[in-house]
């Protein structure tokens, strides 16, 4: 099966194209062709002429693909908008199934952690999306929400805090929190989640496939600006 995989949640994106479901390919079944990177401000301009190079880089088109892996959030609203849309309209030309992730769920499924997990990223503004796991994790298990950074550090008490972000990384360890800090996410770790997702039947189609913005409700925003 030849999976492309698509992350433009991020300041920064990727593309990746990997092999998955062959017995000869690396481990968890997913062989990682080659992962493009994407500069941040210009994923409109560059995402579906970065497909197209990356597919010919490999003598591949888009009718040689068999299905998708895409970050539907949290993160930039526009980004992610970007990405869905790709995905989307190759879909509906191709007929091909689409495995909608969460970046919350790629991190705990990316990290060596076991037990009791928190996945945690910088949402602007003094708040953090936080999703909460049973590591070893493929998925589907997460509690997402938004947090203050003080209710962040409550609710982790007590679970490894996985991130991205320096910053969330060092006020957690302020508060004698286990913390694990993963390099930045890229498109590999998609697709191999999302592959364990196609694999499952944990799939959706191009009108099924929405974001994931993780926002507060109209009524946490008004009692948040009463005070």
């Amino acid at each position: 099966m030849l999976l492309l995989a698509i992350d433009t949640s991020g300041k920064q994106g990727s593309i990746a194209l990997a092999r998955a479901g062959e017995p000869c390919t690396a481990s968890r079944d997913v062989e990682v062709m080659e992962v493009a990177q994407l500069l941040g401000g210009t994923f409109c301009a560059q995402l579906v002429p970065q497909i197209a190079a990356l597919l010919s880089a490999h003598g591949k088109t888009k009718h040689d693909l068999d299905g998708f892996a895409v970050v539907s959030g949290p993160g930039s609203f526009t980004g992610i908008r970007i990405g869905l849309a790709a995905v989307k309209a190759l879909s509906e030309v191709l007929s091909k199934p689409i495995a909608r992730v969460s970046m919350l769920e790629v991190m705990a499924y990316a990290c060596g952690e076991r037990g009791k997990i928190v996945t945690a990223l910088d949402a602007g503004r003094g708040d953090v999306y936080v999703g909460e796991h049973n590591a070893p994790a493929n998925g589907g298990d997460a509690g997402e929400k938004i947090l203050t950074r003080a209710e962040f550090l409550a609710f982790a008490d007590g679970k490894t805090t996985v991130t991205t972000d320096a910053a969330i990384a060092d006020a957690a360890r302020s508060t004698g929190l286990a913390v694990e800090v993963l390099a930045q996410i890229s498109a590999a770790e998609v697709a191999r989640l999302g592959w364990q997702k196609i694999r499952s039947g944990d799939v959706v189609s191009p009108e099924q496939l929405e974001a994931n913005y993780v926002r507060r409700t109209d009524a946490e925003i008004l009692e948040r600006h009463r005070f």
